[in-house]
């Protein structure tokens, strides 16, 4: 999981819960997502990287480099 870049489908910013969408086991999903830095805001739309996975469903992201 960490490693994996997925699409921010719900902001994810400071003080929110978002959501990303990853590709996985051949399929995608729907995580709850926060930012590692808590400064960091992300439209949806933008392309993260997984940082932190705390199963089941929640991960902690950074931008992705481009």
């Amino acid at each position: 999981m960490i490693g994996r870049e997925g699409r921010v489908s719900g902001r994810i910013g400071p003080g929110r819960t978002g959501e990303v969408i990853i590709a996985i086991r051949g399929g995608t999903e729907a995580f709850y997502a926060h930012p590692v830095d808590p400064r960091d805001d992300f439209p949806v739309g933008s392309i993260v990287v997984v940082v932190e996975y705390h199963p089941p469903r929640t991960v902690y992201v950074a931008p992705a480099l481009a």
